[in-house]
């Protein structure tokens, strides 16, 4: 396969990156250079070359006009002109893409072999794939970084009022500069042929206000990174000298923030939190690496007024002692400056307004350093993955305060967090990431035939619905087995359901090897998504959503349940617009309450009380049994070959609708013992052997081999 990377900002180069020499020069430059070499790793990749834009940089030394970059063997950075030849920040490259457009298209018609499929990186870059694909027919996947529509929630969200100054002046170009970016971002949601999220909040939040958002066209593939270098860093005797000049007291804990000085980064807000804290002071050391600088009014306008507001906040606490903000650090110097901060029982903070993923929060997790993060982002993915800190607010000061304070505190739990940070390394490693990664794009340039070698859902007379957690994930040698048996069932069609949201359960499903489903029932019954032909995207059954959505007064629910004591609202991101979630007390018998509530305001809703703590509250016709029945009469699947398998109460709905109905052996919530389930086969094994044991089963039954 030959893979074309498209990227047009910041300084890319080959080697020794000059990572922050400008604000478009940072994590998305190592995340592209490691993915292409972990790509290249792979024997099925042939050739992979990342394209960008040639230009002359009298601020470094390094040459960016250079034709033809050798990364290694297999990958090659080729730099192409454009009428202006003086760099420009990604705000001011739109009215070059035109021009990169064409030159891009002569380059691939000068080469032997077109590349099976260009991969744009940020929404310039999209634009220019889009009009390769309209010009050549190529398909492109686009990968976004970070979006423009959260960059205007965040300026919003920290008072700024909209992008320009600290004054709170409106910079209008800025905000042009901006509304362009997100036109762009929303053609590339619309034209690619998919899209690669780093994180379910990515794909379900930051996406979902764009016009062509369609979940079932972004599939997450969490970032990976190098870490073992962090795992096995030392403190160096440079790194001392660097930081410990700084401090009266070097040998305190340290509180240590790695980022550019951008806005987005919020580190002025760290600094707020600290000097308005004198317990954090007392308690540790601040250290902020902040990219490299000679004179500040060399530097870009942004980043040149963030440092500015940095060194005016730590001269309005008078924290000099306490805070060490180094000019100049090499990046050898990054690993060093983490086990540096270990060794002092230190935190790491990344309290950014918006964090598309995080990759400083993989590397102080694999050096051993508990994290305090943004709520808003990736980090909420790392967090729920790796337990290994804490979320917080990013524009309370008081809440970043505490939660440092409360992590220093807790010396039991700075050590689990740096225990359980260590899984980093496994989770977020490149031969997992490439492998999807690989896998997608394999299937996106395959001819039908040889992509699914099954047959379509319109010529199989059987459909199997399973639900996920507990029932087909759970046993390894369980997964292989049913991954063995389903090849063989060229009749029947494969889906689960679920209470996961639809990226979720995506991911769930990746993580455990099992085949790709052709239909996803998710949220509880809430929304249904379906398999495109291409093998690779879904399409949401938005008949499903207009049916359920009859009688359904979101708003009316939440205003009645909200005074609920009992209750606490669970994170955006298990919401949606057909489920409310909550959580409660363990052992409560909550749900006949609920009901009695929602009838006395004359709404009718489904309540499901599962797993001891969740409680969710859906339109009347929603439900994983009616979402499967209504596949079932969508494909015309006689219901007697329409199977459903599941183990906890979440399930009892979905087993109840259906005449086969199959409940794996390690059941929970006394399942077998809920009436209404008489017909139902309980397995002996557990598990996804459960689930084979009881469609065969019920075969058997109907005389059906």
């Amino acid at each position: 396969m030959f893979i074309m990377h498209i990227a047009l900002q910041g300084c890319l180069r080959a080697h020794d990156v000059e990572y922050g020499i400008t604000a478009d020069t940072g994590g998305h430059i190592r995340y592209l250079l490691e993915l292409a070499q972990a790509s290249a790793r792979d024997h099925a990749i042939e050739r992979i070359d990342i394209v960008t834009r040639a230009f002359d940089a009298d601020f470094s030394a390094g040459d960016y006009r250079k034709p033809c970059e050798c990364l290694n063997p297999k990958v090659h950075i080729v730099r192409l002109p454009t009428p202006d030849p003086a760099y420009r920040a990604k705000e001011a490259l739109w009215d070059q893409l035109p021009a990169f457009t064409d030159a891009l298209v002569d380059y691939i018609d000068g080469l032997e072999r077109a590349p099976d499929v260009l991969h744009a990186h940020y929404a310039d870059a999209a634009d220019v794939a889009a009009g390769v694909k309209a010009r050549r027919g190529l398909p492109f996947v686009f990968t976004a970084h970070s979006l423009g529509l959260p960059k205007r929630q965040c300026a919003a969200r920290a008072g700024q009022g909209g992008q320009g100054s600290h004054s709170g002046h409106i910079d209008h170009g800025a905000v042009e500069a901006l509304d362009r970016r997100i036109g762009f971002e929303n053609v590339a949601l619309a034209q690619a042929d998919f899209v690669i999220a780093s994180s379910r909040d990515e794909a379900e939040i930051q996406y979902a206000d764009y016009p062509a958002y369609e979940p079932g066209r972004i599939r997450v593939i969490r970032p990976a990174s190098d870490l073992q270098v962090f795992e096995k860093a030392e403190p160096t005797p440079r790194v001392q000298r660097m930081l410990e000049r700084f401090l009266v007291e070097p040998d305190k804990p340290a509180l240590l923030a790695i980022a550019r000085p951008v806005t987005r980064k919020n580190l002025a807000s760290l600094i707020r939190a600290y000097g308005e804290s004198p317990a954090l002071q007392k308690r540790a050391n601040l250290v902020i690496l902040a990219g490299g600088r000679q004179s500040l009014d060399a530097l870009e306008p942004e980043i040149a007024d963030n440092l500015r507001e940095m060194l005016h906040l730590i001269d309005h606490y008078d924290l000099y002692g306490r805070v060490a903000y180094p000019k100049q650090h090499r990046v050898a110097d990054v690993p060093g400056v983490y086990a540096w901060a270990r060794e002092r029982a230190g935190l790491f903070a990344n309290v950014a307004f918006n964090e598309p993923f995080g990759l400083t929060l993989l590397e102080a997790a694999a050096a051993g350093l508990p994290v305090i993060a943004t709520d808003s982002g990736g980090p909420n993915d790392i967090i729920e993955q790796c337990h290994n800190g804490v979320l917080v607010n990013p524009c309370s000061t008081d809440a970043i305060a505490e939660a440092a304070l409360a992590l220093f505190e807790d010396v039991p739990r700075w050590q689990a967090c740096q225990r359980n940070g260590r899984d980093a390394i496994r989770l977020f490693d490149w031969p997992r990431h490439v492998d999807y990664y690989h896998r997608l794009l394999a299937r996106l340039r395959e001819p039908q035939p040889s992509r699914r070698g099954r047959n379509t859902p319109c010529q199989r007379d059987a459909l199997l619905a399973c639900d996920i957690d507990g029932t087909l994930v759970g046993c390894a040698p369980g997964v292989r087995a049913f991954n063995g048996w389903y090849h063989g069932q060229a009749h029947m069609m494969f889906g689960v359901a679920t209470g996961r949201s639809f990226h979720s359960a995506l991911q769930i499903l990746e993580q455990a090897g099992l085949h790709w489903p052709d239909f996803v029932v998710s949220s509880v019954g809430a929304e249904i998504h379906c398999l495109d032909a291409n093998g690779v995207t879904y399409r949401r059954d938005d008949a499903w959503q207009t049916h359920i959505d009859v009688g359904w007064s979101r708003q009316a629910v939440v205003d009645t349940l909200g005074d609920m004591p009992e209750l606490v609202a669970q994170s955006p991101l298990e919401q949606r617009e057909h489920k409310i979630s909550y959580l409660c007390e363990a052992g409560s018998d909550i749900a006949p309450r609920l009901r009695e509530r929602l009838a006395a305001q004359g709404l009718d809703a489904r309540v499901i009380h599962s797993n001891g703590r969740c409680v969710d509250v859906l339109p009347a016709r929603a439900s994983k049994g009616a979402a499967v029945a209504w596949l079932a009469d969508r494909y015309g699947v006689n219901r007697e070959r329409a199977y459903v398998a599941g183990d906890s109460a979440n399930d009892v709905d979905m087993l109840k609708a259906l005449p086969c109905a199959i409940i794996v052996a390690n059941y929970c919530d006394g399942l077998v013992a809920t009436s209404g389930l008489a017909h139902a086969y309980l397995a002996r094994a557990t598990h996804a052997r459960g689930v084979i044991e009881g469609v065969e089963h019920f075969q058997a039954q109907s005389h059906v081999s």
